[in-house]
């Protein structure tokens, strides 16, 4: 399939980054501009990437007429203004997640863009990769029987850092935003997936997490969530500590595990379900290859444009929205507030 989505980038961070070498692996499209708060930053992250513009403001980038979809890698609190933006100027969005502080700014984005007909899809590259695919088919398929448990984690090891977005509550910082997200994620998909659903959210949850005394974000937290199949499901998160980083369902007659779930086969190839069976027998390896993560998370995204489609089936907005619900309810048990959450558009 030939390039054809031109993509502008709002924001020059890591991420951004290595969604630019993503899309350049794509294919279905090319990132023709990016932005910056300043000149300087915008014209290194254009010649790094061989971006033919770079804009000095997001504003410009919004008004680039050669820009089709945008996607926005700003921090957290910014997301949501800016997709608003975006959505106004007619330009299709990819945000990265969370894509905002909570559920209701959330449905503030997903309104802007469905009153001017723009596609939109939070940016959870981990639902584009076929594994997931696979595993849902064997999920819905009974490969473990009944699903009884999901246990979902993702944390790493950071050092206090004031400045940092991480560190910060008027950033929108700690694990539950910016990777406690996932687990939370893939919870709500199995439980949907073993009662033939898209997604489930939970009707109960209880938390507990350690927020830190300077920065008010949380160092480390936990959540059980039960849902109305009686699927529980155990998800942690942590800036302060690595933790396995794996997903695993458990099922009457077996399981299923992801050993690297939400950064697998990062710049293509193999990645791994282990299936394990009830009764001692050997676990069975299911090898799924694919193309770099970030490219398939831009031809989900564009494939979905193509088809004219009004949400993007691999992270429809309605998933989004449970997503953050979940979330606002996760913070809340452990008594995280950012002091930005109250604003007007």
């Amino acid at each position: 399939m030939n390039p054809s989505l031109h993509w502008g980038i709002l924001g020059t961070g890591r991420i951004a980054s290595t969604f630019a070498q993503g899309v350049a692996r794509s294919q279905t499209g090319r990132v023709v501009a990016v932005a910056s708060r300043g000149a300087d930053k915008a014209a290194a992250f254009a010649a790094a990437h061989s971006i033919e513009r770079a804009h000095s403001s997001y504003e410009a980038l919004l008004a680039d007429p050669t820009v089709q979809a945008v996607y926005v890698a700003t921090p957290h609190p910014q997301h949501v203004p800016w997709v608003v933006r975006a959505a106004k100027a007619g330009k299709h969005v990819l945000c990265e997640k969370p894509l905002g502080l909570n559920r209701a700014e959330a449905e503030t984005a997903v309104a802007a863009c469905r009153a001017h007909g723009v596609l939109l899809m939070e940016a959870f590259m981990y639902r584009c990769h076929p594994q997931i695919a696979k595993l849902l088919e064997l999920v819905r398929g009974g490969a473990i029987g009944q699903v009884c448990m999901v246990e979902a984690s993702f944390g790493f090891c950071s050092t206090y850092e004031p400045a940092s977005r991480l560190w910060s509550n008027t950033l929108g910082g700690g694990g539950i935003l910016d990777v406690g997200c996932y687990p939370v994620s893939f919870a709500r998909l199995v439980a949907g997936a073993a009662s033939g659903q898209p997604f489930l959210d939970p009707e109960q949850l209880s938390g507990a997490g350690v927020l830190h005394e300077k920065a008010g974000v949380d160092m480390c937290a936990a959540a059980t969530l039960r849902f109305a199949n009686d699927v529980i499901a155990l998800v942690s998160t942590s800036i302060t500590v690595t933790q396995q980083n794996t997903a695993r369902v458990l099922g009457t007659t077996g399981s299923l595990l992801l050993p690297n779930p939400w950064l697998s086969a990062i710049g293509g190839g193999d990645a791994k379900i282990v299936w394990q069976k009830n009764g001692g027998s050997a676990p069975e390896e299911i090898v799924v290859t694919s193309p770099p993560l970030y490219a398939l998370e831009a031809d989900t995204f564009a494939r979905a444009l193509m088809g004219g489609w009004r949400d993007v089936p691999a992270m429809p907005v309605a998933d989004t929205l449970g997503n953050m619900a979940t979330l606002d309810r996760w913070r809340e048990a452990i008594g995280l507030v950012y002091d930005v959450e109250k604003r007007v558009y």
